[in-house]
């Protein structure tokens, strides 16, 4: 019998915690709470977790900065978060992403929507198309630039080794799949998180300008990442996969 996936809920809210529990169970996974990241830490000592729904506000240390360090360590950098707040705010969803989650949702919310979008993101995090198989080339080459896909890694031309967050990481391993070709922001959404773009959310645009940045790329006159206006943003450069960053 195929084990069920096993989904953490972190929240402060004792009814929350519940609630979900119950019906995640019922709808075949397992559950295990956390009232805070003290809680969240020592749950992940002892169970494996497929996925974390993390709320953004708790008593002992905000979301965002759990997001953060969950993404800091190797053995949860990988871990899919799903982030919920009670804000609608475009900032805390931007931050939200900017910080590694890979979806988040309001409250209060229906069950049936959290539950879609646990399978979604458990879904993708498993696909394994074929430019994301193990492989020798681990590193991708492009304009002295190189992306180490395994230890997220960008490394300048000039030595300087940076770790990116997990959007900027998602991001820029897309723009580097799809060289010099125009990709939408519809369709960066969907790549990055599973779903279609809402008309106010300034995610892509926020993490183009975040990406532009690490890549000193000057954003009045950009050379790598350009904007094709009216259609999107493209990565305008040749890129080679090597099995290092030498």
């Amino acid at each position: 019998m195929e084990k069920a996936d096993t989904i953490l809920i972190v929240d402060d809210d004792p009814e929350i915690r519940r609630l979900l529990v119950d019906y995640l169970v019922r709808n075949g996974l397992a559950a295990q709470p956390a009232r805070d990241g003290r809680e969240m830490w020592q749950q992940l000592e002892r169970h494996v977790i497929d996925l974390v729904i993390l709320d953004l506000m708790l008593p002992d240390s905000d979301g965002l900065t759990l997001c953060r360090d969950l993404r800091a360590r190797p053995a949860t950098a990988a871990l899919p978060i799903l982030m919920l707040t009670a804000r609608a705010e475009d900032t805390d969803r931007i931050i939200g992403i900017e910080m590694g989650a890979d979806d988040y949702l309001v409250k209060p919310f229906n069950p049936r929507e959290l539950l879609a979008r646990i399978k979604t993101i458990l879904r993708r995090t498993r696909a394994l198309p074929p430019n994301l198989r193990p492989e020798p080339t681990r590193c991708l080459h492009f304009s002295g630039w190189c992306l180490d896909t395994a230890a997220r890694l960008l490394t300048a031309p000039d030595g300087v080794v940076s770790p990116l967050s997990g959007g900027e990481f998602r991001l820029l391993r897309i723009l580097l799949e799809h060289p010099n070709r125009v990709l939408n922001r519809d369709q960066l959404m969907e790549m990055i998180h599973g779903r279609e773009a809402d008309a106010y959310d300034r995610a892509i645009d926020v993490q183009i300008s975040r990406l532009r940045q690490r890549l000193r790329d000057d954003s009045r006159e950009p050379m790598l990442i350009k904007t094709v206006r009216g259609e999107g943003y493209v990565l305008a450069s040749t890129v080679e996969g090597r099995s290092t960053c030498d």
